[in-house]
């Protein structure tokens, strides 16, 4: 059983990775903007989805494919903190806040949005 969900967490990470890398390479091109619009789209991409996948009455073989999997490697916590601290370290403050708090709020209220509309179905 163990291996079996390590294949679903595998399989969708995979995918996740795949995706991320798409859409950030779409919407991060760099030197026309300094503002990440690419981290920032799949985190409250992956916000949104995450609540749903999370508040939904999926199976825990789908609960691990899409949730951890998936969803754990299309978002990245560690390429948006890097980004904090390039930004931070360029002296870009206005950029940083508004960076900050749209991801932060952002993120809190489409998981929140996502979990409301999946117990709703």
């Amino acid at each position: 059983m163990i291996f079996l969900n390590i294949f679903w967490v595998g399989v969708g990470g995979f995918f996740g990775a795949i995706s991320r890398y798409w859409v950030s390479s779409k919407f991060n091109k760099k030197g026309k903007s300094s503002f990440p619009y690419g981290t920032l789209l799949v985190n409250l991409i992956g916000s949104f989805l995450l609540g749903l996948i999370s508040a939904s009455r999926l199976a825990s073989s789908w609960q691990l494919l899409l949730g951890t999997g998936f969803m754990g490697a299309f978002t990245t916590f560690s390429t948006f903190k890097l980004e904090n601290i390039q930004m931070h370290l360029k002296r870009q403050k206005g950029v940083l806040i508004t960076y900050l708090a749209v991801s932060y709020i952002g993120g809190i209220l489409l998981a929140f949005a996502g979990m409301v509309i999946s117990m709703a179905f």
